[in-house]
């Protein structure tokens, strides 16, 4: 690709993504969303090849922006351990958050289905959010066999109760839940916790 056309491509991405958090997911055609976006459907077909290749490298982008922060934060030393979940927690829960949640859920379904083109959205996609989370716990002592099941559930736990959120709109119900979570997960790390609980 050449520069000037990932430039394009980029500039049409961020477009995109600031028209579905203001507007949210439409049932545009992709015409109609070209107009939205100030290009032509031709353009976009360029750079995306359809309206769900689009609306997947919208999803793609705002996971791989999450992601980030979710570096950032587990790479933080002065954070307690339950902060940086909390913090992340914060980001994707927020109601300026939603039309992207949404989006995800909606790509995620398709590429379980091996739709095309939202199957690009599970490439490496539970690998790059378990590494951060695995090497922080096994840095603050955690078994590495016993590391990766726990960072496995924190992200099962916090999709979960993302998706009890957008279902419901019960927010303190299910921020009272992840809070249930962490002390649970805080309790989890402490040593001796894999013989108390029988788990292991």
């Amino acid at each position: 690709m050449t520069r000037s056309r990932g430039q394009a491509r980029e500039r049409l991405l961020a477009a995109a993504m600031t028209y579905f958090g203001t507007r949210g997911i439409s049932d545009l055609s992709l015409r109609q969303l070209a107009e939205a976006l100030g290009t032509s459907h031709r353009m976009l077909i360029y750079h995306f090849g359809s309206k769900e290749g689009l609306l997947t490298e919208v999803v793609r982008a705002v996971e791989s922006g999450q992601r980030r922060l979710w570096s950032e934060l587990v790479a933080d030393p002065s954070l307690d351990p339950t902060e940086r979940p909390r913090r992340l927690w914060q980001r994707v829960s927020d109601p300026a958050m939603e039309p992207y949640a949404r989006l995800f859920f909606e790509i995620y379904g398709q590429a379980l289905q091996g739709r095309e083109p939202a199957t690009a959205l599970l490439e490496g996609d539970i690998e790059s959010w378990l590494a951060p989370s695995v090497r922080t716990l096994v840095d603050s002592g955690i078994p590495a066999e016993r590391a990766e099941p726990m960072a496995r559930l924190g992200l099962a736990v916090t999709r979960g109760l993302l998706l009890d959120q957008l279902a419901t709109g019960q927010r303190e119900a299910v921020a009272q839940a992840f809070e249930l979570f962490l002390t649970l997960f805080q309790r989890a790390e402490q040593p001796g916790a894999v013989a108390e609980t029988g788990a292991g």
